[in-house]
């Protein structure tokens, strides 16, 4: 058994034996006493723990399967010529680490300056990107070469009525709507030393994906949930995106009523691929929750690949959803193949050799341009606290 799957069934045996902790010491009324209260917050952060390597390893495990996959060009030169191969490739990256330029990599040179990132890179840094990005998990995402997407939709459906033999046939409801996907610039710029990079052990490219990948990730993430469609995208929980199913009658507990009412919130037609997404703290009071059955509603999941369940429905954690206050709305439900995120075809990677040449150091800076959108309301929901 490998060691993602010991540690999921570690969790799963942690857990039941912190429900069976919590189930002996909690009062009717759900409460526990300071000392008990403390035992069991100690075992939740086990919890917690466990499970955030279990996440680090999968990411680990799916960096590597990409590094180790045969890559499939994606960059485009600017002429739109496709440009790849092991010999560009080794060029570029000797080049990187100040082995000089060979005739091979005179045919990625931009014509704004500097180097086109080699194809294997930046389908590395693709995929390292959807390793971060939980909204790239479970959205919808499309490619286009336009800084606009529009995109057509439809309403809930026409009206069909009955007729009476030579009666005029009603007019139907039926209209379409127009959801405009734009595209926003989003950069990110490292710098590493001239040492590090002549350093033909290091392994510059990873190094590079990840660290690319983990702040464009976080950035994007930021702007799927909380970007107010102002050069960025329009986040899920902010004004223009997800409508509120249902709010809370408290402004600071979650009851079993509210999960059952957001998910109802959500019509059938939509549910089959709904999954939660909420915040890690809210994660933290769903745990505590039962229904009326007395069992928990959080379980953890036990196989690899799969995420924890809620009323046997998926979720997913996402440190940008805000945290429980009083107004917020702090759990959405839903079908996410509804909310859009738009992509331009290429990502764009540049080297600054001279920038911070004082400083014997190398840049690196990656721009992405993208767009998110709900474009269905109906599709998903969102939990709200009361004020």
């Amino acid at each position: 058994m490998d060691s993602i799957s010991l540690l999921r069934e570690k969790r799963a045996n942690l857990w039941n034996q912190t429900k069976a902790f919590l189930d002996t010491k909690q009062t009717p009324d759900g409460m526990v006493s300071h000392e008990d209260a403390a035992v069991y917050d100690k075992m939740e952060a086990e919890l917690i723990d466990i499970g955030k390597q279990i996440e680090r390893l999968e990411r680990r495990q799916g960096l590597e399967k990409q590094f180790s996959a045969t890559a499939v060009p994606l960059v485009n030169t600017p002429n739109n010529t496709l440009r790849g191969g092991d010999e560009y490739s080794r060029a570029f990256w000797n080049a990187m680490r100040g082995r000089g330029v060979g005739n091979v990599l005179s045919v990625g040179t931009d014509t704004s300056g500097g180097y086109l990132v080699p194809d294997e890179f930046a389908n590395e840094l693709v995929r390292a990107l959807s390793e971060q990005n939980i909204f790239r998990q479970i959205a919808r995402i499309v490619q286009t070469s336009s800084d606009r997407l529009k995109v057509p939709v439809a309403n809930e459906g026409a009206s069909v009525n009955w007729i009476s033999e030579n009666a005029e046939i009603p007019e139907t409801n039926l209209t379409f709507n127009q959801i405009v996907l734009k595209s926003y610039k989003l950069g990110c710029l490292i710098r590493a030393s001239t040492e590090l990079m002549e350093d033909s052990a290091f392994d510059l490219q990873r190094h590079i994906a990840d660290e690319f990948a983990q702040e464009i990730g976080n950035a994007e993430e930021e702007a799927f949930c909380k970007g107010d469609g102002t050069d960025r995208p329009t986040g899920l929980f902010t004004s223009g995106g997800a409508p509120v199913g249902t709010t809370t009658a408290s402004a600071s507990k979650i009851h079993f009523d509210d999960i059952i009412d957001l998910l109802h919130s959500v019509k059938p037609p939509y549910r089959g691929k709904s999954v939660f997404v909420t915040n890690d703290s809210t994660i933290k009071e769903l745990r505590k929750i039962k229904d009326a059955n007395g069992q928990y509603i959080w379980q953890p999941a036990v196989k690899d690949g799969l995420p924890d369940t809620i009323l046997a429905r998926p979720v997913y954690i996402c440190s940008y959803v805000p945290e429980i206050v009083p107004g917020a709305s702090v759990m959405a439900f839903g079908d996410f193949s509804y909310y859009w995120i738009a992509d331009r075809r290429s990502i764009r990677f540049r080297v600054l050799n001279e920038r911070y040449a004082e400083n014997d150091q190398v840049g690196f800076y990656a721009t992405q341009r993208v767009d998110g959108k709900l474009v269905l309301l109906a599709a998903i929901k969102l939990l709200k606290m009361g004020e």
